[in-house]
């Protein structure tokens, strides 16, 4: 009879997944990491007001996060800021924070209201999100523009559409894949909407676009965005939306 060799010790990928998990298992660290979803660098002094911790206490955790590749240093001068390390990173969070289902209802006035203009509104990461962003996504796909089966990919004609933009999502002429497989497009699930809406290159871009051109402003120093007169007009003529239709309010631009 063969001797029992005891439970096996978990493999290298467990272990790596373990101390993911580890990571993101702390309050305080998950918050610093949704507060940096809006795609910005921040400070440690920045980052310790929106986690309601001390300065001390944020900068272990930003070390931590650091050295799992969560976060990435930027120095300017003698100042230190960190953003998330990339999009996949954004995407994850995104991810686990749609799989943990919605957040308990808010208590008072004032964080009702904030938590309010996030779902109308907001940046993840890099593109639009909340109501508006997968609305701008479904009215993307209605017009042909964009296409969806595992994911989502740009059309010929979307091509054209974003070209009109000033955004040129051709794929570079060393590439052998057509446009739509250029990775221009990626579905990324709302954690309010729990809907897809674009992100990737295509996402970025027109996030970007909507923010330069003065079609979005952002609400304070956090994620929420609102949509202004200029913005409101952009949407309906190029996309048919009618912003207002979806719960999100029109401001003048400051």
């Amino acid at each position: 009879m063969e001797p029992d060799a005891g439970p096996s010790r978990p493999d290298r990928s467990g272990q790596r997944l373990a101390g993911l998990a580890g990571l993101l298992a702390d309050p305080t660290r998950a918050s610093v990491c949704l507060a940096l979803q809006d795609g910005r660098a921040w400070t440690a002094g920045e980052l310790a007001r929106a986690a309601g911790v001390t300065a001390a206490t944020v900068s272990a955790h930003l070390d931590k996060l650091v050295a799992g590749g969560l976060l990435e240093e930027v120095r300017q001068g003698r100042h230190r800021y960190v953003r998330i390390a990339g999009a996949g990173i954004s995407q994850l969070i995104e991810d686990l924070t749609a799989h943990a289902g919605p957040p308990p209802a808010p208590r008072g006035l004032s964080a009702a209201s904030a938590g309010a203009a996030m779902a109308r509104a907001r940046t993840c990461y890099d593109h639009l999100a909340g109501a508006l962003g997968v609305a701008v996504t479904d009215a993307l796909l209605a017009r042909g523009l964009l296409q969806q089966s595992t994911g989502f990919s740009v059309t010929d004609e979307g091509l054209e559409w974003f070209g009109k933009l000033g955004i040129d999502l051709a794929p570079r002429r060393s590439s052998r894949r057509p446009a739509t497989a250029q990775g221009a497009a990626r579905s990324c699930l709302d954690w309010t909407e729990r809907r897809p809406h674009l992100a990737g290159r295509a996402g970025a871009a027109l996030c970007s676009r909507a923010l330069e051109e003065g079609w979005c402003e952002r609400i304070g120093s956090r994620r929420a965005l609102r949509v202004t007169r200029k913005g409101q007009d952009a949407f309906e003529d190029l996309l048919g939306l009618r912003v207002e239709e979806i719960g999100v309010r029109v401001e003048a631009a400051a």
